[in-house]
């Protein structure tokens, strides 16, 4: 493409769609870490004996799955905001780091399974809490912890949006690379 005496580079418009795609990235991963983060709910519970209540908080950090879930959008987070930094200077600079560019499918790929992953770490646990086990005694917990489900919920979703995008800059990476191919 020719601009006023100036020639595009072939993939200038790709690399423009993954700098949106990587800063909407880092915004779902952020959403999700920040509503996650902050779902805490404390209620009164039987205990052992009947008669007796006491109060039980619901918190993120009492599962290892959410934990986990939090640390792999976490880095999806850091990935996302440093990949678009290093695309726009793409744009900026254009041939400045093509080998950089190109390893971006590989990471991208990477962080797809972790974050696939650690979705769906948490979505099994939530969803053990919303229907409960009855062949293992566990009850549902989400109708006494509604906004703290609520919350794991909107994070669970956000979180499914961040691996679409991931899927979307993967798909245009290997377009892209498959551009600069010979023919």
């Amino acid at each position: 493409m020719k601009t006023q005496g100036y020639t595009l580079p072939a993939d200038y418009f790709a690399l423009g769609d993954q700098v949106v795609l990587r800063f909407l990235l880092f915004g779902a991963a952020l959403v999700a870490v920040v509503v996650m983060v902050t779902s805490k709910q404390t209620e009164m519970v039987p205990v052992q004996s009947p008669p007796f209540q006491a109060y039980v908080s619901a918190k993120f950090n009492r599962s290892p799955a959410f934990i986990y879930f939090v640390a792999a959008l976490s880095v999806a987070g850091l990935y996302g905001i440093i990949t678009t930094l290093l695309s726009f200077y793409a744009i900026l600079k254009p041939g400045c780091c093509p080998k950089l560019l190109s390893h971006f499918v590989i990471f991208d790929v990477i962080l797809l399974g972790i974050v696939a992953a650690a979705t769906a770490a948490a979505g099994a646990v939530a969803y053990i809490g919303l229907k409960g086990n009855k062949h293992l005694g566990w009850g549902k917990v989400c109708d006494v912890y509604d906004d703290f489900c609520g919350h794991l919920a909107a994070s669970f979703a956000v979180s499914l949006f961040a691996s679409i995008v991931l899927v979307f800059l993967v798909l245009l990476s290997i377009y892209s690379l498959s551009k600069k191919i010979p023919k």
